[in-house]
């Protein structure tokens, strides 16, 4: 940052979006419920470029989240009277289309806003010739090259690389009042307005980590105020949560809060949470600086107000990941209710049923067969003695996963197992994709700015890491498998001399699971030193796979966070080929963390302070007393 600039007051950076499909009215929330400077919304992720693909390939004009036109109508006059800046990606695959139709919905205002869109990010068409130039677009995670799908002539339908914030501070410094990009990290929402208000140099390496941890803080909106958060009974005010706000100081640190009057909480526990969410190792790569995660400090610094200081950054590497999408067939799903006795045996009656009509489960490329169950014995209610026996098939032929799968289902109904039912009428064929994460050499990337003008701005990279720092975002880290021992950093808890009790972790933990491509990520907590020093001796990548059987038999990465007391998980394949494909229950891993947390384990009676062993209420729910907190588990 220049020296003979003066240092001006934090920038408060808005949250108004946490996915394509978040409240509508949460644009007008944000401006009208106190002072802001930036109004940002994040819609894009792995999936949203599928469905935006599938938009544009009915209507060409299409490709963005057209949520957000309703949202700007409702804000652009009041932003533009306060000099509030719109800072949005929901440009997704056609940014500048929506930057015109945010000057239409303008026009019709009588409003007249400067619009900028950013460029660059897709490389859909380049992908043969960037091979050509020797771009092996391998698969990030299995090394898989990219030659193997092109032989059997798969082509990517998006393509498009993750540019950093400093096309957003171009466009901010020459006077844009609406920023639309297309695939941009989702921290350059709050590092490329913070960059711009503050006047960073490109090596501000520090100021800039701690700009992305904001940004990944406040990028998914209400989660970082008490949303989707492990301890529920902290939770007080059980109205929706605010939406988050960032205010960023030039010297990188934060203050994490939201309006007055809102719903939610923001404490340490919630930024921690988010602060977990969706990462892998704690070198957290961005295009214009990998963030540290592990020298992150939160402190409460008054009521709702979170600091984020302390964050170290270093020089991006060469690459820009690269998020790909193609089309990998065709699939159904028909889910039959199983209820009362003999579960097992009618489940597996009907599978050999059903595909018996349908000429074998080897007649379809993929079968997925689930048997869930909810039932119990002896139930007082109907519903409560069901199981779900969820059958999903996947082929090329569309034909032969549509109706033929799913009309052949209700044959079962007067020939099949007693009490046969479906949970829903026979349902038609989808087409699904597939994510392959990739990286490419950044420069081939030409990332651009646009002005309302016609003007164009050249965005030049960063500065990156040199050859002999640290190993580039290329290469994997090497994490321990399921039968590694602890890592040699993990602090050796001694032996509980007040013996043990069994109880679920989550009366002691909090966690948070997201997805990351195909794998799922579970960053698990502690709110005191004492039980962090149990949790990261504890909970090694094998106990976690014991703890998740369906991690067993694949890798699992351990990494610790002691800055946050937290350790947190990657399980690689979890989710198969991407959220698009999985056929996994919950394709995004979003419960998996509260899965761990249901899980019971033998923890040092010390650390369910003051009482020793559980007490059950009359309705049979633990109660575990500590830190002058009740807090209720299952």
């Amino acid at each position: 940052m220049a020296t003979d600039q003066p240092v001006r007051r934090p920038v408060r950076i808005a949250n108004c979006s946490g996915f394509y499909g978040d409240r509508i009215d949460a644009a007008r929330l944000m401006v009208d419920g106190g002072p802001i400077d930036v109004l940002t919304g994040d819609y894009l992720a792995e999936l949203t470029m599928l469905i935006l693909w599938k938009a544009r390939r009915r209507d060409p004009g299409a490709g963005y989240a057209r949520t957000f036109l309703a949202q700007l109508e409702q804000v652009l006059g009041t932003c533009l009277d306060r000099g509030i800046r719109i800072v949005v990606n929901a440009g997704g695959l056609n940014p500048a289309g929506l930057a015109e139709q945010v000057t239409k919905v303008a026009a019709g205002l009588g409003l007249s806003p400067r619009v900028a869109h950013v460029t660059g990010d897709d490389l859909t068409d380049r992908i043969g010739p960037l091979r050509a130039a020797g771009e092996s677009f391998a698969h990030l995670d299995t090394g898989r090259p990219f030659a193997e799908l092109a032989a059997s002539g798969v082509e990517p339908v998006t393509a498009n690389a993750y540019l950093g914030g400093w096309g957003i501070a171009a466009a901010l410094a020459a006077g844009a009042d609406v920023v639309v990009t297309p695939r941009v990290t989702d921290a350059s929402l709050v590092v490329g307005p913070a960059a711009w208000w503050h006047g960073w140099a490109r090596t501000d390496w520090d100021r800039l980590a701690g700009a992305v941890a904001a940004g990944h803080v406040i990028e998914c909106g209400p989660q970082a105020c008490g949303g989707n958060y492990a301890f529920l009974s902290e939770v007080t005010d059980r109205r929706y949560p605010g939406f988050p706000i960032a205010e960023v100081a030039a010297d990188g640190s934060s203050v994490i809060t939201k309006h007055a009057d809102t719903g939610g909480l923001v404490s340490v526990g919630t930024v921690t949470a988010q602060l977990l969410y969706e990462i892998a190792e704690p070198a957290y790569p961005n295009p214009d600086v990998v963030a540290h995660f592990d020298t992150v400090s939160l402190t409460q610094a008054g009521p709702h107000r979170v600091r984020i200081s302390g964050t170290r950054g270093s020089p991006p590497p060469g690459t820009l990941k690269v998020a790909m999408n193609y089309l990998g067939g065709y699939r159904n799903t028909m889910t039959l209710v199983l209820t009362g006795l003999d579960i097992e045996a009618k489940a597996a009656w009907a599978r050999r049923e059903l595909f018996d009509l349908l000429g074998g489960e080897n007649a379809f490329d993929a079968v997925d067969v689930r048997l869930l169950r909810f039932d119990h014995p002896d139930a007082d209610d109907n519903a409560l003695a069901t199981a779900h026996l969820r059958i999903t098939v996947k082929d090329p032929d569309p034909k032969r996963v549509g109706r033929a799968f799913s009309d052949a289902t209700m044959a079962l109904a007067l020939g099949g197992y007693a009490g046969f039912h479906t949970t829903t009428p026979p349902t038609a064929e989808s087409a699904y994709g597939v994510y392959w994460p990739t990286l490419v050499g950044r420069d081939a990337v030409e990332h651009r700015v646009v002005l309302d003008d016609g003007r164009g701005i050249a965005i030049p990279h960063s500065p990156m890491a040199p050859a002999t720092a640290a190993p580039p975002a290329r290469t994997l880290p090497v994490t321990p498998s399921p039968s590694a021992p602890p890592s040699p950093s993990a602090p050796l808890f001694p032996s509980a001399p007040g013996g043990t009790v069994r109880i679920p972790l989550g009366l002691l933990v909090g966690a948070r699971s997201g997805d990351k491509g195909g794998n799922a990520n579970v960053g698990v907590w502690a709110r005191d030193a004492a039980t962090y020093a149990w949790l990261a001796a504890e909970l090694t990548a094998q106990r976690f796979a014991e703890l998740v059987p369906e991690a067993r038999g694949l890798q699992v990465r351990r990494y610790e966070l002691a800055n946050l007391r937290a350790v947190n998980f990657v399980v690689v394949g979890l989710l198969g080929e991407g959220v698009a494909s999985a056929t996994r229950p919950d394709p995004q891993a979003k419960g998996l963390a509260e899965y761990v947390r249901s899980r019971h384990v033998e923890v040092p009676a010390e650390l369910v302070d003051p009482i020793h062993v559980p007490s059950r209420t009359r309705d049979g729910a633990l109660f575990v007393k500590r830190s002058s907190r009740w807090e209720s588990g299952g």
